[in-house]
C-alpha cells in the first residue's frame, strides 16, 4: 500500500485501527532533547522570574518559552504580511 495514496483521513482510521495492536508498531525510540543556554542579563532575568509567578506559570522556563514562541508566531505573520505585498507590488 502506497501511503503517498492514502487521503489524510484514511491514514486516520488506519492509525486508530491499529492503536491498541502492539505488533502494528515499531518499537519506540527515545529521542534526546539538545538544550539551549541563553544568557539574560540579570535585570531581565528578575523580570522574567517576576511576570512568570504573576502568570501563575510552573517555572520561569515556561513562561520564557510560551512568550518566544507567541512573539515568533507574530513575527512570523508580519513577515508573511510583507512579503506578500512585496510579492504583489513587484507583480504591478
Amino acid at each position: 500500500m502506497n501511503d503517498s495514496l492514502l487521503s489524510e483521513e484514511e491514514i486516520d482510521q488506519i492509525v486508530e485501527q491499529q492503536a491498541n495492536d502492539e505488533s502494528a508498531w515499531e518499537s519506540s525510540i527515545f529521542v534526546q532533547k539538545n538544550s539551549t543556554s541563553v544568557f539574560l542579563p540579570s535585570e531581565v532575568a528578575t523580570k522574567a522570574v517576576f511576570f512568570a509567578n504573576l502568570h501563575r506559570e510552573p517555572s520561569v522556563e515556561t513562561w520564557l518559552i510560551r512568550v518566544i514562541q507567541e512573539r515568533i508566531q507574530l513575527e512570523e505573520a508580519a513577515f508573511l504580511q510583507i512579503k506578500g505585498e512585496l510579492v504583489k507590488d513587484s507583480s504591478k
